[in-house]
């Protein structure tokens, strides 16, 4: 066998392998993956959120109603992170 013959004949088997092993992946069935019943879980109710629902609903009227600017003010609070501050008792108020 020449130089040439063997190179050709490297060839087919190497051709012959690649289209085995593509047959052989493309007829292998995947495993399923195990499934689980999904647990629902429900989100728990924010007061604050609700509110803002509400002061949505009221349109251009909430720019200036006194509950919803109390509202997005504590909602900016708590996304920047800052802690209310404390609102003043009826005790104090007779001082």
């Amino acid at each position: 066998m020449d130089g040439k013959m063997l190179a050709r004949l490297g060839a087919v088997i190497f051709v012959a392998l690649a289209i085995t092993a593509t047959a052989v992946e493309m007829t292998r069935q995947e495993d399923a993956p195990e499934t689980r019943p999904a647990r629902v879980v429900e989100p728990q109710r924010d007061p604050l959120r609700e509110r803002q629902r509400a002061c949505q609903q009221l349109g251009e009227a909430a720019a200036t109603d006194a509950e919803c600017l109390r509202v997005w003010g504590e909602t900016r609070d708590r996304f920047l992170g800052r802690t209310p501050p404390p609102a003043p008792s009826s005790a104090n108020e007779g001082h």
